[in-house]
């Protein structure tokens, strides 16, 4: 197998469980990510959506091992992560931008030094003029003047800070970033300049994305593929034009039925499709297929066994008993 075809990550059954104090010395198991296989090829988006709470966030976080899996396993450019030094090598290949650029990033810490945390942590430079040097490089990469360097993440607005932080996630020249929800703190104005400039850095420096949001039509716009995830599981994984235009799960067709149409016409001949009852707690998930409470389609056989995530069309993964039925 070449390069070429090889993906630059894989994970495969990756699984994360948090345990929960339930109160009288007892804990219970919060399966956050349950069991969640996908592959990102290099240059590529892929995006992630789904309802908060879905355990997206938690994926990126365990495939990075900011969240130390409980089982499966993430191989980066063909190499298992096993041993501490492996995870410590893909952190200089592979870091995350965050949702909330107000949290993110450390009040007394000027901006120079946010973003020049990960060359001193992995001291990658060899004296403090090429860090300096290097510092403005990913200032300018993210449309930040040269005086910014010496002031306060306080004193930005959101969007000046979250591109304050895209540059800290660029300083280690990384092939892969792992976007949260990038732009869901931020104004629909400036949301399109972060989005194009995600754009712009990834055809510039080759980047790889895994762009995890809620906002569909910033998915859309900016992935390859979309993986949509339920309940800790995933239950769909597709080309973004085919998710789009031909949902197979009851979830998908369900959340894009809700996606806003700029034509008016159009808007009022869609059918929206309103899911009944309210998302179980993953604490209490339910037996069999994990949508089943909420999915009209449901019958004796989606509470008794969990559905394969099996693919149906090439690169159309689908996990559903009746996928067949009802398309």
């Amino acid at each position: 197998m070449n390069n070429e075809q090889r993906p630059l990550i894989e994970v495969k059954g990756l699984k994360k469980y948090f345990d929960i104090n339930t109160g009288m010395f007892k804990t219970k198991q919060l399966k956050a990510v349950d069991d969640v296989s996908f592959s990102v090829n290099k240059g590529e988006t892929l995006g992630l959506v789904g309802e908060s709470g879905c355990g997206k966030t938690t994926v990126g976080r365990t495939l990075l091992h900011l969240y130390k899996p409980t089982a499966g396993e993430v191989i980066y450019n063909g190499n298992l992560l096993k041993t501490k030094s492996d995870i410590k090598d893909f952190r200089k290949h592979a870091t995350m931008v965050f949702q909330d650029p107000y949290s993110s990033l450390n009040p007394r810490m000027t901006v120079s030094d946010i973003i020049g945390e990960p060359l001193d942590v992995h001291k990658v430079y060899k004296s403090k003029k090429l860090r300096e040097e290097k510092i403005l490089e990913l200032m300018s990469h993210v449309g930040l003047n040269s005086e910014h360097a010496s002031r306060y993440a306080h004193e930005f607005s959101g969007g000046q800070r979250q591109r304050i932080g895209i540059a800290r996630s660029l300083a280690l020249n990384p092939d892969f970033i792992v976007c949260d929800e990038p732009v869901s703190a931020l104004d629909v104005s400036i949301q399109a300049q972060v989005i194009n400039m995600f754009e712009e850095l990834q055809s510039k420096m080759g980047l790889t994305y895994l762009f995890i949001a809620h906002d569909l039509l910033v998915v859309r716009h900016i992935s390859d593929r979309i993986a949509v995830m339920y309940l800790g599981r995933m239950v769909e994984l597709a080309d973004a034009k085919e998710i789009y235009d031909s949902p197979l799960h009851p979830y998908s067709k369900s959340l894009l039925s809700a996606v806003p149409v700029p034509d008016p016409k159009i808007a009022r001949e869609n059918k929206r499709i309103v899911l009944q009852g309210d998302i179980p707690s993953p604490l209490n998930a339910p037996s069999g297929c994990p949508f089943r409470t909420r999915c009209p389609y449901a019958t004796e056989q989606c509470a008794e066994a969990m559905p394969e995530f099996k693919e149906v069309s090439k690169g159309h993964f689908v996990a559903c008993h009746r996928v067949d039925e009802i398309n």
